[in-house]
């Protein structure tokens, strides 16, 4: 019964309108949408993932060799399930023209590339003719790089000892997202043409790749399977079009989830917006619970009635969230699409929206039971003996456990829906943790500008004390500003802060000695020669050298390395793998011993210390390593230390000489040398030796640092629109507050404060709450900086002082304008009609 007077109460006050409820559905609809948002694009990447998968990866499958190119048995058996096959060669090498030289990443080509897709170049035309042999082979190249080494169309540059004739500008190749990170501009040139250059010889670096177009009925787990176990022990990586760029898909992956988190963030945020909305309509509706409790409705009922109202206005507030997500990435697809290195098919995806929806209700069903709850309990003639809403005390324990239940389950379908786990329960933790210290700052935050306004420092100030005054008593809205503002401040100041510390451990907390190249694929009858040039030049400090091969391990103690080990970095891909006779200067063991100089036995093999460990290697375990194509089966002898972070020559696996007696291969060096000269060795030491490839330190930085801008970028969008949320949530605040405003307006004026003082009290009041609000985010921002690059990155953390001042900057300007903004009103009203409405 009381259910369906609650449902008839509750429609009659929804005809009076939305009144004291915008503030509610704006923080509802913005979290829904930052989350829909990002699940949408994240579903339109793949989507076109997806669709382009074959062109992606430049076949309906493909098997890649490293360091050498398939034999005829294993090119018969590619052609034996295809219809055509396309071999390419991918490599590193140095662009060469005049003086100028370029690191760029080298692709050779046959007359078949690309399978699927088109390459475009500027000027148009087929790709077969712009790598044509003509007086010279073609070679086509990005922007970047000919501009950086002053190239047109019709120059000419030189690969290795092979001169080609640039044809045209690279603008887009459309298996480039399948290729990886790459330390250089690309550039392609056919397989022909680079036979003459000397840079694709036995022990080299490079990678081939045989992209197959197979038949419209191919079962491709079928296939997969049987490359698998046919090339089980060659060194073969098989991929086909339903994986065509793993680690772009990875990334997407992690980074829209990574996303959603910061935009449950943005929600929580919402949620308090949302619950102080409900606080202050319920405020507004204390003569009308009175009534009705007078009339001798029951507290289940007012809880009905206003459960109703609130759950009608969470629907529409979800829809306006949903409609908002979908629409604006499809209105902005061609924008976001091409800022994208992947294709994108934006549309409507059902998935990313009902898991938004289904966020926005668990949070505004937490948000909301708590003020419904207390309401319920208080008593009619409290309600009108204290028109600001009586009692403060907790709700029913039943409702706290409904809403730990509630809030139980937000997270883990957060874990779920993402897929990340340990994420998702640390950014739970941490928007709770940040909500309780932030509730009690604001608690001391009001004690202290309490005992302030009865300072010394408050006296003869009229503003300043009213300020304090205001921002330290009872029922004003420094807890509302506080946990809104600072938890949004927060998530953008631990943004900025991890975003600066990760650009300072690449760039700046480098080992203060630090090499200026590092130089590959020196042949073994280089070495002597290029050691003798580059000593001659006297600001060379040191030159460390050591043979380098590539190896992938497959085998732990004869079971299959991912079946013993998991998927460790280690196993994913080929390593670098040395062999040295006596023990390195530098190398520090930690179990075991080195091998004879001498020595002549079983192959043996000294591992990384700490890859070993989680790896669970001991002892005297036998590894097999897949060189070349050939299987070495090594025991591990020794455990030593790898310091990657010394920017020198570290292996994972260093082997006895024997191991690898007359495998082919080349040797790495890293150079040590004043700056200003390195730009002199780079041609000196290229001219000499134009197979070789230098890899300059500065440069790999660069990359690197770009890319992490680009990851910054995208997750300070997801901050912001936390942070847009928190300033909705205050505007809200500001405005629940006016009615308090016009109260204190009129009794100041009353007693003779001119309107210069009042406002002056008011605009004090503002920023005292948003920059005390900052300088909570900024110790919220510091704290999850110092967790996540200590336990997540393993880097040191340096606080950022630059971005904590313009958090605490932005606070105070966000929280000073929203208050001058709802000052206006109060000033403005006579203090006669005020005072006379509260007789």
């Amino acid at each position: 019964m009381s259910f369906s007077v609650a449902t008839r109460i509750a429609r009659r006050e929804l005809r009076a309108g939305l009144r004291g409820f915008y503030i509610f559905l704006a923080c509802l609809a913005l979290g829904v949408a930052a989350i829909a948002a990002v699940g949408s694009v994240r579903a339109g990447i793949e989507a076109g993932l997806a669709r382009e998968g074959a062109a992606i990866l430049g076949g309906d499958a493909q098997a890649q060799f490293t360091y050498r190119f398939a034999t005829e048995e294993e090119q018969a058996w590619l052609a034996s399930i295809s219809t055509q096959v396309s071999e390419t060669v991918d490599f590193r090498s140095m662009a060469v023209s005049g003086d100028e030289r370029g690191l760029t990443q080298v692709r050779g080509v046959d007359d078949l590339y690309p399978l699927y897709g088109e390459v475009e170049l500027s000027p148009p035309l087929p790709l077969d003719q712009a790598l044509e042999m003509r007086a010279l082979p073609g070679g086509v190249m990005q922007p970047v790089l000919a501009d950086r080494m002053g190239l047109s169309v019709g120059d000419t540059f030189t690969l290795g000892t092979q001169e080609f004739e640039l044809r045209a500008l690279l603008e887009r190749e459309p298996d480039g997202a399948g290729a990886g990170f790459g330390l250089g501009p690309r550039t392609i040139v056919t397989l022909e043409g680079l036979e003459t250059s000397g840079l694709i010889t036995q022990g080299t670096l490079f990678e081939t790749q045989y992209r197959l177009a197979l038949p419209a009925d191919a079962d491709l787990d079928t296939i997969a399977a049987a490359a698998e176990e046919r090339f089980a022990d060659a060194g073969l990586r098989w991929r086909d079009s339903r994986n065509g760029a793993p680690g772009v898909a990875r990334f997407v992956d992690r980074l829209g989830a990574f996303l959603v988190l910061v935009g449950l963030s943005g929600l929580a945020v919402g949620g308090l917006g949302v619950s102080a909305a409900v606080r202050t309509y319920l405020d507004g509706k204390i003569e009308t619970i009175a009534t009705l409790k007078t009339l001798g409705a029951t507290g289940s009922t007012i809880f009905q009635t206003y459960l109703i109202q609130v759950g009608v206005l969470t629907l529409v507030g979800i829809a306006i969230g949903i409609a908002l997500g979908a629409l604006v990435p499809l209105a902005l697809g061609p924008i976001i699409e091409a800022r994208l290195p992947v294709p994108a098919v934006f549309g409507i995806y059902p998935g990313p929206l009902a898991e938004a929806a289904v966020y926005g209700v668990l949070t505004a069903l937490i948000f909301v039971i708590w003020p419904l709850a207390r309401a319920q309990d208080i008593r009619a003639a409290g309600l009108f003996r204290e028109i600001d809403g009586g009692g403060r005390k907790l709700p029913r324990f039943a409702y706290l456990l409904v809403i730990a239940a509630l809030a139980v389950s937000l997270v883990g379908l957060a874990a779920w829906f993402s897929g990340v786990w340990m994420l998702a329960l640390a950014t739970a933790g941490g928007i709770l943790g940040a909500l309780l210290i932030l509730a009690i700052m604001a608690w001391l935050i009001r004690i202290g500008c309490r005992r302030l306004s009865q300072s010394r420092l408050a006296r003869g100030r009229p503003a300043l004390r009213l300020a304090l005054g205001a921002v330290g008593g009872p029922g004003g809205e420094t807890a509302s500003v506080i946990l809104s503002l600072g938890l949004g401040l927060t998530v953008l100041a631990a943004v900025g802060q991890i975003e600066r510390n990760t650009r300072d451990a690449i760039s700046q907390d480098l080992p203060e000695i630090a090499p200026a190249y590092f130089f590959v694929d020196i042949q073994n009858t280089q070495l002597d020669g290029f050691l003798s040039t580059a000593f001659e030049d006297p600001a060379v400090d040191r030159i460390d050298t050591a043979p380098m091969l590539r190896g992938i391990l497959t085998r732990i103690n004869g079971q299959p390395a991912k079946d013993v080990a998991g998927d460790h970095w280690v196993l994913n891909g080929d390593r670098g793998v040395t062999y040295s006779a006596l023990q390195p200067d530098d190398a520090i063991l930690t179990e075991g011993a080195w091998w004879p100089e001498d020595y002549d036995g079983p192959p043996l093999v000294s591992f990384a210390a700490e890859e070993g460990e989680e790896l669970g290697l001991s002892l005297g375990d036998m590894l097999t390593v897949n060189i070349l194509g050939r299987d070495v089966e090594v025991e591990i002898a020794s455990f030593r230390v790898v310091d990657f972070g010394n920017m020198g020559i570290n292996f994972i696996m260093t082997m006895s000489p024997n191991a690898l007696a007359g495998a082919p291969h080349t040797h790495i060096a890293t150079l040590y040398a004043e700056e200003a000269a390195e730009g002199r060795l780079l041609r000196a030491l290229a001219g000499a030796y134009p197979n070789i490839t230098a890899i300059g330190v500065r440069d790999a930085i660069a990359r690197v640092s770009d890319a992490l801008g680009g990851l910054a970028a995208a997750t300070s969008y997801g901050a912001s629109a936390t942070l847009i949320t928190g300033f909705v949530v205050l505007i809200g605040a500001a405005a629940a507050g006016t009615r308090r405003r016009v109260f204190e307006a009129a009794v100041l004026k009353t007693v003779g404060a001119t309107r210069g003082r009042i406002l002056g009290s008011f605009a004090l009041r503002s920023a005292i709450l948003g920059a005390a609000a900052g300088l909570v985010a900024i110790l919220g921002g510091a704290l999850a900086g110092w967790g996540v690059m200590t336990f997540v990155m393993e880097a040191d953390y340096v606080f950022e002082p630059v971005s904590a001042f313009m958090i605490v900057l932005g606070g105070a300007t966000a929280s000073l304008l929203a208050g001058l903004g709802f000052a206006l009103g109060p000033l403005a009203a006579r203090p006669a009609r005020v005072l006379r409405s509260k007789d």
